[in-house]
């Protein structure tokens, strides 16, 4: 955001600084899927309308006027200094006027804290913002009670989202006399994003009590409301400002994870469904709709909008999309969750790192297993995952399990001891074969393996069979 002002305002208001700086040269001083608020998030300080506003931009050019009652002295021959820099100014030959101050200040580091100031300005409105900051701060360093540049560097503090100097800056114009509605927005805004919220809904209801126009003020209320939980109250909120502005989807966003907050899933997706409709869904949105139509057994258009959501923003959705590819199959919803693993295939065919990559083929082989589409195609997935990934003790052990129902015990056990040397894998894979040689009769070798099992992770259900196998392998 650039600060663009016309030459004549400039001109004017440096004309009435000259003047004002002459008057005050001697002033005193259910399985379900968990839903995640998501799809809502805090503004980041360039996105508040505010900085847009011309009433703002007004305010901003206006303070290069001095404020008689809060300003610094100056001296006769620094006035006349001054007179000259606005002059300078007010010809639009602001690079002649920075070479002029910083003059001034290198040869007296004492001057007035108007030098400072004005060439702060000059910085801010070049968006110099380090060099602005600097500068307001040894203005303030020199007079303390200098509201005008309290009140520009607060500013510079939440564009570069120094939210906690932000607040003390702030808070000091207020205390000097400055508490305007912008201060108290800003203020409010900075309390917001340090999670001081109960300070931000105070100065957000003064901010609207002084200025009940401005969207920001009502808008951060309502996020005050939600980030305390105060769910009822940010969605009452949000109800009333969207009748004013029935398309702002933020305000849609805000009102469906105030629903979500308040365990209402299906009064959240109307709201999320709104916002597709506006064309504002993002993926973290779309996802976050997916989640509640699982939880809901709408378990079709759940995987539309996976899909969609990966086709939206690829880069974040994968994840979510393999998730609730799981859920799916949970669900026994094979038909869908084949659909949303092609879609995943597809969109990520040349993105999957290896690992991801093997997270699919399990997911395909747990498809393929409970679809009922047959043993050699698990195996066939089994097979490449372990290609990939040869300390993939899961996928022995499911190995393992298909040579099992093949009638191929010799090749089970050895994919079953192959697992057993995978650190974390050891007590499944030990159980898993000691099973087999009890389906096979050999009861004693089965115990040592159980045991071990045991001593490894030790499992209630575990401990009983064991007990059942000992109790048979002594009846023998």
């Amino acid at each position: 955001m650039k600060f663009i002002y016309s030459s004549v305002h400039v001109k004017y208001y440096c004309l009435l600084v000259v003047l004002s700086s002459c008057f005050t040269a001697t002033a005193s001083a259910r399985d379900d899927i968990p839903l995640k608020l998501r799809g809502f998030s805090g503004l980041k300080p360039m996105e508040l309308n505010i900085w847009n506003d011309q009433e703002f931009r007004r305010r901003f050019t206006q303070s290069y006027i001095a404020e008689t009652d809060i300003e610094p002295t100056v001296t006769s021959d620094e006035r006349e200094e001054l007179l000259e820099i606005m002059q300078l100014i007010s010809d639009d030959n602001v690079l002649q006027a920075e070479k002029v101050l910083k003059e001034a200040l290198e040869d007296n580091e004492a001057a007035t804290a108007v030098f400072d100031f004005t060439l702060a300005n000059i910085y801010f409105q070049a968006e110099e913002l380090d060099e602005a900051a600097l500068y307001y701060e040894k203005a303030v360093s020199k007079y303390d009670k200098f509201r005008r540049a309290w009140r520009n560097l607060a500013l510079i503090h939440v564009r570069k989202a120094d939210y906690t100097e932000a607040v003390d800056s702030l808070t000091r114009v207020i205390e000097l006399g400055g508490g305007d509605a912008v201060t108290y927005g800003l203020l409010g805004f900075s309390y917001s994003s340090i999670e001081n919220s109960i300070s931000a809904e105070s100065a957000y209801r003064m901010a609207i009590m002084l200025d009940p126009l401005t969207l920001d003020w009502k808008m951060g209320l309502a996020r005050s409301f939600f980030k305390q939980e105060r769910f009822s109250e940010a969605a009452a909120l949000c109800g009333l400002l969207i009748r004013e502005n029935p398309e702002n989807t933020d305000l849609w966003l805000l009102k469906a994870n105030a629903y979500i907050g308040l365990a209402k899933p299906m009064e959240a997706a109307q709201a999320f469904e709104i916002v597709r409709q506006f064309g504002g869904s993002t993926a973290d949105t779309l996802n976050l709709l997916g989640d509640i139509y699982i939880n809901e057994g709408l378990f079709g258009l759940a995987a539309d909008l996976y899909i969609e959501a990966m086709e939206l923003d690829p880069d974040s959705s994968l994840e979510r999309a393999l998730r609730a590819a799981k859920a799916l199959t949970a669900r026994s919803q094979f038909d869908h969750t084949a659909r949303l693993l092609d879609a995943v295939n597809t969109t990520y065919a040349d993105n999957m790192d290896q690992e991801t990559k093997i997270d699919v083929l399990k997911l395909s082989a747990r498809l393929a297993v409970a679809s009922g589409s047959g043993d050699d195609r698990e195996a066939e997935i089994l097979e490449k995952i372990v290609e990939l990934d040869p300390l993939d003790g899961e996928a022995l052990i499911l190995l393992g399990q298909h040579s099992a129902r093949k009638e191929n015990p010799d090749k089970a056990i050895f994919y079953y001891e192959q697992a057993a040397g995978i650190e974390g894998f050891e007590a499944e894979a030990m159980v898993r074969h000691a099973q087999l040689l009890v389906r096979l009769g050999k009861y004693s070798e089965a115990l040592p393996l159980l045991r071990r099992a045991q001593k490894i992770k030790y499992r209630d259900n575990i401990q009983e069979y064991l007990e059942q196998v000992e109790r048979v392998a002594k009846s023998k």
